[in-house]
């Protein structure tokens, strides 16, 4: 990848640990706890994209809320720990490479979170883990009220920024969102830490990684 001027990153599975919430609650949720963080993101991106191709447009908090209300009902965890298990999604850990990683890209190039996430829940995560003067922007996709993969989500840091797509590199865990990206236009980059089969959405990624700190060598 060569003239990279910013790079954009996805939050949630690629920046912060989506399960960690649930991984808090391990001990009374029991060995259940990671087959139901699972299902309540699986339910949680079934629930965007439905709502974006329905029409019926409802904050990354809300629906957050409303697909771990069936995922507690499913995996039958006690309704008093909803609460809990919200708040701590409010703070989600960051992968241990991350922070390191992000210090050392901030040397040379603008660093932009693009998320689902409304911009309040994403002002807190980037507050909780102290990474307030890593990233140059924090964009969600309240601005356009549609979620990805719509290409309308991707082009808001093209608007913003005015520089041509392919100055972009994208990363994300999230290979829907890769291949969206890909097909926009950006330089999308796979960060595959469970080694995963990459999906057949007419896009191959620039290239795959094993977690953010390999992106070092490729910039």
């Amino acid at each position: 990848m060569k003239n990279i001027k910013t790079i954009i990153f996805d939050a949630y599975g690629t920046l912060f640990d989506v399960n960690s919430a649930a991984e808090k609650c391990k001990n009374r949720i029991g060995e259940k706890w990671e087959p139901f963080a699972n299902y309540w993101r699986t339910t949680q991106l079934e629930y965007t994209w439905l709502r974006s191709l329905m029409g019926r447009h409802q904050d990354f908090w809300k629906v957050t809320e409303q697909s771990l209300d069936k995922s507690m009902k499913i995996f039958k965890i006690d309704a008093s720990m909803k609460d809990e298990l919200l708040d701590l999604y409010k703070v989600l850990s960051t992968f241990p490479e991350v922070e390191e990683t992000l210090k050392k890209l901030k040397k040379k190039y603008k660093l932009v979170i693009l998320s689902n996430g409304t911009p309040s829940l994403l002002k807190e995560l980037v507050s909780s883990n102290n990474l307030e003067s890593i990233f140059d922007d924090v964009l969600s996709i309240e601005e356009v009220k549609i979620y990805k993969p719509h290409p309308n989500v991707y082009n808001i840091p093209v608007k913003k920024y005015q520089i041509e797509k392919n100055k972009f590199a994208y990363l994300s865990a999230n290979t829907w969102d890769v291949s969206a990206a890909g097909n926009f236009g950006f330089n999308a980059v796979w960060v595959n830490r469970n080694k995963n089969i990459f999906d057949n959405l007419d896009y191959k990624p620039i290239t795959e990684i094993n977690n953010l700190g390999d992106l070092i060598n490729l910039l």
